[in-house]
């Protein structure tokens, strides 16, 4: 018996590019706050000054550093080539890698040539590092695999890629390569370009993009984006809460010389928050526009 199935594969394209054009304006508002304003600057530099207290860390980290670009290419690499060649989805392994260059490739340029840091009166460093390269790199091969795979994997493949992403941006973070902004804004660089590969993966592969819901498969559990929201709306709601507390004690007058590192745990939560919150959000678009089976 032949199984039936409603409708094609993401049929509201204007939810992908309402995704795209959030995503790309939370990143305006990123910089704008965290990098124009001198409010942001010294919330963020902050942050980045206190991150000395994970200092005891920096070794290990360091070496996963060091190690993260060829992780992230073996792992993207290795599951790309194992759905084109196993299941021959050339069209979507060539969606997913131009996902993956145009991601890191719009955070160099705009590192680079775009974006520039003011001077607000924050002691800080005169050059801008906004978005985060390592964390792009790391975030977009985890894009790739969660593109390529299919629908009931998916659940799965936004948790793990998530987890993925977010160690290598607290990483990047405690080892004091960049500040919590860069890292954010290089989830939502990424982002922005998840939803332009995912709808043209979805149009090009209608007959793949395809499942009977949660819970049909152990990787397809209610789980997966269960706990990505817990772990982002925790995040974001224990930034929220540091922040306010240490603009209620009162913030130090010079980054970095606080008595207590509530900017360093605020700025962490923000980077568990918003890389978690990004995998569900994209865990619920993603298996609402897939084809269901009848």
């Amino acid at each position: 018996m032949v199984k039936k199935h409603a409708r094609r594969a993401a049929p509201h394209v204007w939810l992908f590019v309402l995704g795209a054009l959030a995503c790309a304006g939370a990143l305006a508002a990123t910089y704008y706050v965290f990098v124009r304003t001198t409010t942001g600057q010294f919330a963020d530099e902050s942050a980045w000054r206190e991150a000395e207290v994970a200092d005891n860390l920096r070794g290990p980290v360091l070496q996963f550093l060091d190690n993260l670009p060829l992780f992230s290419v073996i792992i993207a690499a290795v599951v790309v080539l194992f759905v084109t060649l196993g299941r021959r989805r050339w069209a979507a392994a060539a969606i997913a890698l131009g996902t993956v260059a145009a991601a890191n490739l719009t955070t160099q340029v705009t590192k680079t040539l775009l974006l520039d840091r003011p001077e607000r009166g924050v002691p800080t460093l005169d050059f801008n590092s906004l978005p985060s390269g390592h964390t792009t790199l790391a975030a977009s091969a985890a894009a790739a695999v969660f593109l390529v795979v299919s629908p009931r994997w998916r659940p799965f493949a936004a948790a793990a890629g998530g987890a993925y992403s977010v160690a290598a941006g607290v990483a990047t973070f405690v080892n004091l390569w960049h500040r919590p902004a860069d890292i954010v804004a290089a989830y939502l660089v990424v982002a922005v370009w998840t939803m332009i590969g995912g709808v043209l993966i979805m149009r090009t592969g209608n007959s793949w993009n395809v499942w009977s819901g949660y819970g049909e498969h152990w990787a397809s559990s209610r789980w997966w984006p269960g706990l990505c929201w817990i772990a982002g709306l925790g995040g974001l709601s224990a930034c929220a809460g540091l922040y306010y507390y240490a603009q209620l004690v009162g913030p130090a007058p010079i980054p970095g010389t606080g008595t207590h590192p509530l900017f360093f745990w605020s700025g962490l939560s923000l980077i568990v928050g918003v890389g978690f919150a990004i995998s569900g959000l994209a865990t619920g678009l993603f298996g609402f526009e897939a084809r269901r089976r009848r």
